[in-house]
């Protein structure tokens, strides 16, 4: 574990493709790719980074990883940095409402400690397969390819300062990413020490939960591995989005009247017209207490939940969980739905709400209930309470790219 005395965010020998067409050979995190999605980007190129972060090899697959990224290194593939430094994103993309934004942050190395150390503060709860997969491949290839997504809260300004001054620079890398545009920076010496340290003495997991924990472990067994790598994003960047994660529940609703009756006892009920824009009404609602939209065969229906209905709590719900849009409308919404579909009824999640409502409409989905996303001062106050968000209660958009620099751990 690192020294907890040691400073949270360091400057590292950060490894970067030296050769090829950046588009080709980055590529999203590996737990949101699905098979078609991984052989897409392997098919781009024999250096994708999707053959390291997802390799294909049977039983011997991350082996095989460990193997080829030897190769990349001893082929001139990748290059390492003569200088330990930090690398500064800039992710252009289409917020929600389409309008161009753009989310900047510094990727740097950071310290790898249990979360009760209370440096870096989770709000998910994580499971124990995706661990195993990805401490497999930690142990074999003893390197990071994916950069996490963290917050600070940067209170003085510093660092939203200190990446603006790098950012009005012409940039050294570009790349495009699922129709979103990617730009870095390397920056090195006194530049990126001070960005190091403006990136605070607290930081807030947004993604990658899994892969911080599977660091912590890894560190266990080999105690060099004491950092990994982040993108961290001061909470006042304009483009730090928070998506929602919809609720689609697949089944057969046998009587949909009787479902929207039972919901009259807590929330007010308002039929949309079937061609009306739920997620535009959703957010025209956002701020102004819980608000969902429940989206069947034949109806859309927009509810808001009544002044003095609260979520009762136990030891397993903290207040600053109950308080959430998102745990209410689970209780309170979700659950009936699932429950009156069937038994054989499953939940699915997508941060789509096109998507759900398709579902919907062709008949693969019972019914789906959409949600305005967290704020991400909610997040965070979840983290402060040492609790967890109900699962999938976020989307943060965009993703990091992986592959646009890594670290070996233990060099």
């Amino acid at each position: 574990m690192a020294d907890p005395g040691s400073d949270l965010v360091v400057p590292f020998y950060g490894e970067q493709y030296a050769r090829g067409t950046l588009d080709d050979l980055i590529a999203p995190p590996y737990d949101v790719l699905s098979p078609a999605d991984r052989k897409r980007f392997a098919d781009r190129s024999e250096h994708n980074v999707v053959h390291l972060t997802l390799p294909e090899n049977g039983d011997d697959r991350y082996a095989a990883a460990a193997r080829l990224l030897s190769a990349w290194r001893e082929g001139g593939v990748l290059r390492r940095a003569s200088r330990p430094g930090v690398t500064v994103v800039a992710q252009e993309f289409s917020g929600p409402d389409g309008r161009s934004m753009v989310r900047t942050g510094v990727i740097g190395a950071v310290a790898v400690e249990p979360f009760t150390a209370r440096r870096v503060r989770p709000h998910e709860r994580t499971h124990a397969g995706p661990k195993r997969d990805r401490l497999a491949l930690l142990r074999a290839t003893r390197a990071m390819f994916e950069a996490l997504l963290m917050m600070t809260r940067d209170a003085d300004g510093r660092l939203r300062e200190a990446l603006r001054t790098v950012t009005v620079r012409p940039c050294e890398v570009t790349a495009t990413l699922n129709d979103v545009s990617v730009r870095s920076w390397w920056v090195t010496g006194s530049e990126a020490r001070a960005i190091s340290a403006a990136a605070g003495d607290l930081l807030y997991m947004a993604d990658g939960h899994h892969r911080y924990e599977t660091a912590v472990a890894f560190m266990d067994e080999v105690p060099a591995a004491a950092r990994t790598l982040a993108l961290i994003v001061p909470l006042g960047d304009p483009g730090l989005v928070v998506r929602p994660t919809h609720r689609v529940i697949t089944g057969r609703l046998p009587d949909p009247d009787h479902l929207v009756e039972g919901l009259r006892e807590r929330f007010h009920v308002r039929d949309l017209p079937l061609s009306a824009d739920a997620t535009a009404a959703l957010e025209a609602a956002r701020g102004r207490g819980t608000h969902a939209a429940l989206v069947l065969a034949d109806r859309v229906t927009l509810l808001e939940l009544k002044p003095g209905v609260e979520l009762k709590t136990d030891h397993s719900m903290p207040p600053a969980v109950a308080a959430l849009d998102v745990a209410r409308v689970d209780a309170w919404v979700v659950s009936p739905l699932e429950t009156s579909s069937g038994p054989d009824a499953q939940r699915t999640y997508t941060a789509d709400a096109a998507e759900a409502a398709r579902a919907v409409r062709a008949g693969s989905a019972a019914g789906a209930v959409l949600l305005n996303p967290p704020a991400v001062e909610d997040v965070l106050r979840v983290a402060d309470a040492d609790a967890v968000m109900p699962p999938k209660s976020t989307y943060f958009q965009p993703k990091v790219p992986s592959g646009l620099v890594m670290l070996d751990v233990t060099a």
